[in-house]
């Protein structure tokens, strides 16, 4: 697309209440304002734009990362949205503005100022299929689920210890876990427990089959010679009501979750392209449509394998200066895109031969283990990538040959293992 051909450039500074922008019409001089953060105002305002431009396409640049203002400027096809990455822009203010005054008419100065003259080195947004997009928003909403799972559950793990240590043995390692959450909700404090019977404590663990007797005769043990931590009543009954609360919120949360993967399964299943992660080693049902996503379906997006290394900041960086010279791992990289391909190259490590060879290498070298990670996830996506591109699936025998055929010192390596 000729970027000389835009109707208008405008900047929008994206705010809670309000919208800052500054625009450019032809070759008119730049107006500046303010518009209220509604999507009734918002809609109007594009829409005065489009008629004072007479249908021409519109550049549009805004900090990356805000959504709500993306989805609606993406109800309007003549506008050409240019993403800035934040620190970009929070560099250009600065260059200008030691001072480290911030305003959001002047901040929108900066994104017009970048849009104006390094248009060339911004990429326009290129929207991926409905079906990625609709995988991508449910994958990313299962693991905020899945995160705030965790969060409770190291709250209830904790608020245990403060009066009930002996419930975290019982309850088993996973606090979210039905057991656990039943456990406590019918014994919530040590008192409650002890004055139940053995064999109701039994009936109870094998319903939530949990039967192996050697195990459950230990559980009672447990329980017969178990001691309060405190007889504090000041302490006990608030630590019971917030475990209660914990619980409470922790039971729907784990029905949404198992719903929210019944849906992932669903979408990841009627994708086209997903016979292309299916099948990789340790890319179960979470992590096959991650990947999935984090590559796409636009080739056009990571021209080289590299590209997709740098953007999901498995690629280390290089300082130099004079003749020092410092590597470090990438700082300003997608939180949730390095996490899937380190997890899943430690996911692909049991799973894979060469996998786990690579990995001892990198230890047996010196580096500590999520380095090792980040190398074997390094190497996994420049694999992935070309099958990726090919649109062949990944062959761990047809891989393991060409490594041989190569004579890598991996190949050997393998060998010997």
């Amino acid at each position: 697309m000729k970027t000389e051909n835009y109707a208008a450039l405008v900047a929008l500074d994206w705010g809670e209440t309000e919208h800052a922008f500054a625009a450019q019409v032809a070759e008119s001089s730049i107006e500046t304002g303010t518009i209220p953060a509604s999507s009734e105002t918002l809609h109007s305002w594009l829409e005065e734009l489009h008629e004072r431009t007479h249908g021409g396409l519109v550049a549009v640049a805004l900090e990356g990362g805000k959504s709500a203002v993306v989805h609606a400027l993406l109800a309007h096809p003549w506008v050409v949205i240019y993403p800035v990455h934040p620190a970009t822009s929070e560099r250009f203010r600065t260059a200008f503005t030691p001072s480290g005054a911030k305003d959001d008419v002047p901040d929108a100065l900066v994104l017009l100022d970048i849009l104006r003259q390094h248009r060339n080195l911004l990429r326009p947004l290129t929207l991926d299929s409905p079906q990625t997009r609709k995988l991508s928003a449910l994958v990313a909403v299962r693991r905020a689920g899945v995160d705030q799972r965790t969060r409770l559950a190291c709250e209830l793990a904790s608020t245990l210890k403060s009066y009930y240590p002996q419930a975290l043995d019982l309850c088993g390692r996973d606090m979210a876990a039905s057991l656990a959450l039943d456990f406590l909700n019918r014994w919530p404090e040590l008192k409650a427990l002890k004055a139940a019977r053995a064999s109701t404590v039994q009936a109870f663990y094998t319903a939530h089959n949990s039967r192996r007797c050697d195990v459950l005769a230990e559980r009672i043990a447990v329980i017969a010679k178990s001691r309060p931590l405190t007889e504090d009543r000041a302490v006990i009954e608030p630590a019971v009501l917030r475990v209660k609360l914990l619980v409470d919120i922790l039971r729907p949360l784990q029905r949404n979750i198992a719903l929210i993967e019944e849906q992932i399964a669903e979408a990841f299943d009627a994708h086209p392209e997903a016979a292309l992660y299916r099948g990789l080693p340790g890319a179960g049902p979470a992590t096959a449509p991650r990947l999935l996503v984090a590559f796409g379906t636009d080739r056009g997006r990571y021209p080289q394998a590299s590209s997709m290394q740098k953007f999901g900041g498995i690629a280390p960086v290089k300082v130099k200066s004079g003749h020092q010279l410092w590597i470090h791992w990438r700082w300003n990289a997608p939180k949730f895109l390095r996490q899937t391909f380190v997890e899943w190259a430690g996911q692909s490590v049991p799973k894979c031969a060469w996998a786990k060879a690579f990995y001892l290498q990198q230890r047996a070298a010196g580096k500590h283990h999520q380095a090792a990670l980040r190398a074997l996830a390094f190497k996994w996506i420049r694999i992935l990538w070309r099958c990726w591109q090919d649109r062949i699936p990944y062959d761990e025998a047809r891989y393991v040959a060409s490594l041989r055929q190569r004579k890598s010192p991996l190949a050997a390596h393998l060998a010997t293992a």
